[in-house]
């Protein structure tokens, strides 16, 4: 189907059973880092980029969060619906990461961030959820590489 149009399914009554409706209801990234640390950390930090004014934060409180995955994409899909949470769950906007530690089934990382405040902080995009549609995560010789698809 062309992007921006309509799909009608019509009955043997020639009637409109249902419409399936082009939206732009979702967006996606792509993240390069040279080695998985610096990919799992460069992925955080671009959500909230696409999120708020990054520039704007502070990053003055923290904490260490943990996330496993059954395998790269399955992390990286688990990290991002984590450090997603404390935006959507805890109203924290996340300044940085850095990466304690990290295995393709284990991430462990201090996360520096702020309590939004709405006269202080802008919400440039709301993000309402990472999808697992189309994730990879992959190295090559040029280093590694994921891409990510959001619901918006």
């Amino acid at each position: 189907m062309e992007k921006g149009k309509e799909q009608i399914e019509k009955s043997k009554e020639d009637k409109a059973k249902y419409v399936v409706i082009d939206h732009t209801a979702d967006f996606g990234l792509r993240v390069f880092g040279t080695d998985p640390q610096e990919l799992f950390s460069n992925a955080a930090w671009a959500l909230f980029d696409v999120l708020t004014e990054t520039k704007a934060l502070s990053g003055n409180d923290s904490r260490k969060i943990t996330v496993s995955g059954d395998d790269w994409p399955d992390l990286m899909v688990n990290w991002l619906r984590e450090v997603l949470y404390w935006w959507n769950g805890k109203k924290r906007l996340v300044k940085s990461v850095e990466i304690l530690s990290l295995s393709d089934k284990k991430l462990s990382a201090k996360i520096c961030f702020d309590a939004y405040t709405p006269d202080r902080h802008i919400i440039k995009t709301e993000i309402k959820a990472v999808t697992y549609h189309q994730v990879y995560v992959k190295s090559g010789s040029s280093g590694w590489e994921a891409g990510v698809i959001f619901d918006i």
